[in-house]
């Protein structure tokens, strides 16, 4: 079979590989959805001198797909072939404290992150993982909405749980791009008004579309006060930061009432704050969040198959493998929404 891998300097490469077979506690996935994340930038845009051997994995960590193999060991109660499902693309020791309560990425051993570091992932027709990272999709949810849910869209959903997001609160979602657009919409999902900000006219627009009350322009430097003006001089109850940018996170942290909270999705950059009047002076609790525990995952599909949210909507692009050059040069420029291979 054929892998996208990424080789640096923003290349990448479309590898055959032998198609994997299952250890005795292995499943095969099918693949009908890898998602494209914004941490498969990181790993696009790395210098090349940069690249070992052992990096030279195929890309992609959100897989979403069937079951079409399973391990002598697995069971009938864990798996069958034809089993719709996404995948929790880590695996850990098994043992520690993390790993007993599905956080695997957490794994005080270090955990393998597939299609990131130590493990393949689902930019190819196949992909073969342990049978315990298997998380049921839906039958009312799409494959490419599985994918979105495996890392973008559960990250948005475990960040709104980790702030405690009410119905009566108002949130300001900073980047529009498919993580801060997915929080745009189960943000509204759950009741909140939004308050959606991007410098992208377009990712503006997606957000009014998918829930937002008002989405705004930072790029005229006066959003945290836009913010406040709208929020009776307070700031926003919460806010979550989906970017790389120094400037976002910080707004994202300035716009944000006294007693709030502030949650940091976005992987890559810096924060930039006053201690005293940023953080201590309004009791601002600041959140770090990564991805979701296998637990989160099924609890973030169920939650968007019960009420019927669009995730499909952030899909804007749809590729197949021999077009990877072209997706990951658009992706890249970050103007568009989702984007997804369908392998087979």
């Amino acid at each position: 079979m054929k892998g996208i891998v990424f080789t640096g300097d923003r290349n990448l490469e479309l590898m055959e590989f032998p198609d994997p077979e299952p250890g005795p506690r292995d499943v095969i996935l099918e693949i009908k959805a890898s998602g494209m994340c914004g941490t498969d930038l990181g790993l696009y845009r790395r210098s090349s001198t940069s690249i070992t051997e052992s990096d030279l994995i195929i890309g992609g960590h959100e897989p979403a797909g069937i079951v079409a193999a399973v391990g002598n060991g697995v069971l009938e109660t864990e798996a069958r072939v034809g089993d719709r499902v996404m995948d929790h693309h880590y695996e850990g020791c098994g043992h520690c404290r993390h790993c007993k309560t599905g956080w695997t990425q957490s794994c005080v051993e270090g955990p393998i992150v597939y299609g990131n570091r130590g493990g393949h992932g689902a930019h190819a027709k196949y992909m073969k993982v342990p049978v315990h990272t298997l998380v049921p999709l839906p039958e009312e949810l799409s494959f490419q909405t599985g994918a979105a849910i495996a890392c973008g869209t559960g990250t948005a959903y475990g960040a709104l749980k980790r702030l405690g997001l009410e119905g009566d609160e108002t949130i300001a979602v900073f980047g529009q791009g498919p993580v801060g657009l997915s929080a745009t919409q189960l943000a509204a999902a759950m009741g909140a008004r939004v308050i959606a900000v991007d410098p992208e006219s377009d990712r503006r627009e997606m957000a009014l579309s998918r829930g937002a009350e008002i989405a705004l322009d930072p790029s005229d430097g006066k959003v945290v006060q836009a913010i406040k003006d709208l929020t009776h001089g307070e700031g926003a109850d919460k806010s979550l930061d989906a970017t790389n940018s120094v400037d976002a996170r910080r707004n994202a942290v300035q716009s944000t009432r006294t007693f709030g909270s502030s949650v940091m999705v976005g992987v890559g950059g810096e924060i930039t704050l006053q201690v005293l009047p940023d953080l201590i002076r309004r009791q601002l609790t600041l959140i770090g969040h990564q991805t979701f525990s296998k637990v989160g995952q099924a609890d973030c599909a169920r939650f968007i198959a019960s009420r019927k949210i669009d995730i499909d909507s952030i899909f804007t692009h749809k590729w197949k493998l021999h077009q990877a050059e072209e997706a990951y040069d658009l992706f890249d420029q970050q103007k568009t929404g989702k984007g997804f291979f369908e392998p087979a």
